[in-house]
């Protein structure tokens, strides 16, 4: 079964008075339980294919599907409920709330489901990822592993279909990096969640089932 599909999308920027193409024609699927790896330079469109599998944007043309389902069109009202259930993020600025605990950061997607176990489930994440002692601390407290881990807890929290990280291991050291990496695997493979992977890494791509490189808006 495809969890996430991409029908010749293309996605364009007015710049001033230029019309600027950064994805041209771009076609994939992606099926359950895949490890898939989005590799291309900066500036290749990696992040912006990104933001149109997972609803965060829309495209200029094309269809994106989230199993079978056409959510090109959809309004935000519709979006927002479904990527919850059915999507978790991590991204490589970590994006977690600075006014909330690392515990509630964790706690946040399971609350907007009213899961009535939404605090033993982040207490639980947080432990398995070493973070036990530091569910009190908010975001600015905490290094950059440390807030990389709590964004991964966040993502998983709700068991999603499928995880999007966007250079999840690009603001870390190479011993945090690989850390956060086998976790994001580790994770994976229990929940056999579909996993696409934005990264530069050639190391990184050597271990997913399947990479695509990304040129110029292209695959090639």
């Amino acid at each position: 079964m495809m969890v996430v599909e991409a029908r010749n999308i293309s996605k364009n920027y007015t710049i001033g008075d230029r019309d600027v193409c950064v994805l041209d024609d771009v076609s994939l699927a992606v099926a359950e339980g895949e490890f898939l790896v989005i590799e291309g330079s900066s500036g290749s469109g990696k992040t912006t294919l990104l933001s149109l599998l997972s609803g965060l944007d829309k495209p200029s043309s094309g269809r994106v599907l989230l199993e079978d389902r056409d959510i090109t069109d959809s309004s935000e009202d519709d979006l927002a409920p479904l990527r919850n259930e059915m999507i978790g993020f991590v991204f490589q600025s970590f994006h977690l709330v600075p006014s909330l605990t690392a515990l509630e950061n964790v706690m946040f997607p399971a609350e907007l489901r009213h899961d009535l176990h939404a605090h033993d489930k982040a207490a639980d994440l947080l432990r398995r990822v070493g973070l036990q002692q530091r569910g009190a601390n908010y975001p600015h407290q905490l290094s950059g592993g440390e807030m990389q881990r709590v964004a991964m807890c966040r993502a998983v929290i709700n068991s999603p279909k499928i995880i999007f990280a966007d250079e999840p291991t690009g603001n870390l050291d190479s011993e945090n990096g690989k850390a956060v990496l086998d976790l994001l695997l580790e994770f994976q493979k229990e929940c056999r969640t579909t996993l696409v992977l934005v990264t530069h890494s050639s190391e990184i791509a050597r271990i997913a089932d399947r990479m695509i490189i990304l040129k110029d808006g292209r695959v090639v």
